[in-house]
């Protein structure tokens, strides 16, 4: 499977997914603001990445109004299914991989597995 996860409203995946050319590689683009990620969806990507904690953005501005923070996996899946802005973007799945988030490391090896 070849799949982004992504907001459209987002430069940086913007970027990302101009530079890396993920509509010529055939990616299933989904845009997580209009179409909700799935339970299911998310289940995969935990199994991918190995916990929901990976998956979640600590930067986003809803998180620091949390009290108290999330500290279990229950609850990052919790605050993911609920709240579109605590996954962190992009998600690239290439097959049995899984790259998460925007650092140059992660887009660099999302890249090379191309």
């Amino acid at each position: 499977m070849k799949k982004i996860y992504y907001l459209s409203s987002c430069s940086t995946c913007a970027r990302i997914i101009k530079d890396l050319n993920l509509d010529k590689h055939k990616f299933v683009f989904q845009d997580i603001k209009t179409d909700k990620i799935t339970a299911a969806q998310l289940e995969e990507m935990k199994e991918m990445a190995g916990s929901y904690e990976a998956l979640f953005s600590r930067v986003a501005l809803k998180y620091k109004t949390l009290d108290p923070k999330p500290a279990k996996e229950s609850e990052y899946k919790k605050l993911i299914l609920e709240e579109y802005t605590f996954l962190k973007r992009p998600v690239i799945i290439n097959g049995k991989q899984i790259f998460v988030g925007n650092s140059k490391k992660v887009v660099e090896a999302a890249a090379a597995s191309l």
